[in-house]
């Protein structure tokens, strides 16, 4: 039977992502889901579209970048910051393309033991109850979820499933007894880590440069 391996967020970042690939050598009947913000910051974002589009082993839920930019793609009046219109910019003519690739991409993935999301979910309400500004920007519990100060919602969470997150970097991969963050800062200068679902192996391959300076 093949694996789950899990990707933290590539941003952008193709050389780490082929890297890692070689490092979990990845086998035909593999499967690869990354935790979303497959795009912005980093500097070959076309390239990792591309290899997920092409992929049939590759699949993703949508990050808080990844979903500014399939808004804007389908006409909504979304304000993008210059990271995502630096994106646009590098899509280009095939932009449509891709936007039908990142409509695509769920809010979650449910694999049973493990539950995939981009940020988090608010803990005690139900899934298809979860708001999307939560699955992809959620970071602690509180009338204001984006901010850094306070308690993390996975302090909180207390399962049934284990929830794998991205979307708030650390040096390590953030721990708690049933939610694992896979986001080690690749884009800025850290690591790109992946889960190995079936034997909750981290395995992480270094950032080759920093291409965006952290908050």
């Amino acid at each position: 039977m093949g694996r789950t391996i899990v990707v933290g967020d590539i941003h952008g970042c193709f050389d780490e992502l082929t890297d890692l690939l070689s490092s979990v050598s990845l086998r035909d009947d593999d499967r690869l889901i990354a935790v979303g913000d497959l795009i912005t910051k980093g500097p070959r974002n076309r390239e990792v579209l591309d290899l997920l589009m092409s992929d049939r082993r590759f699949s993703s839920v949508v990050g808080n970048h990844d979903r500014k930019i399939r808004q804007k793609l389908r006409g909504e009046p979304v304000r993008l910051n210059k990271d995502q219109r630096q994106v646009l910019k590098e899509l280009g003519p095939d932009s449509q393309r891709y936007a039908a690739f990142l409509s695509s991409l769920p809010y979650t993935i449910d694999l049973g033991s493990h539950l995939i999301v981009h940020a988090g979910i608010r803990p005690g309400v139900d899934l298809d109850k979860q708001m999307a500004s939560d699955m992809t920007e959620i970071r602690t519990m509180g009338a204001d979820p984006l901010q850094r100060r306070g308690v993390p919602w996975y302090r909180v969470y207390r399962g049934p499933q284990t929830i794998v997150f991205g979307h708030w970097p650390a040096k390590q991969p953030r721990r708690a007894p049933y939610a694992i963050g896979l986001d080690t800062g690749c884009v800025y200068g850290g690591h790109l880590t992946a889960f190995v679902v079936e034997t909750g192996e981290l395995i992480s391959v270094p950032a080759r440069q920093k291409y965006a300076g952290k908050r």
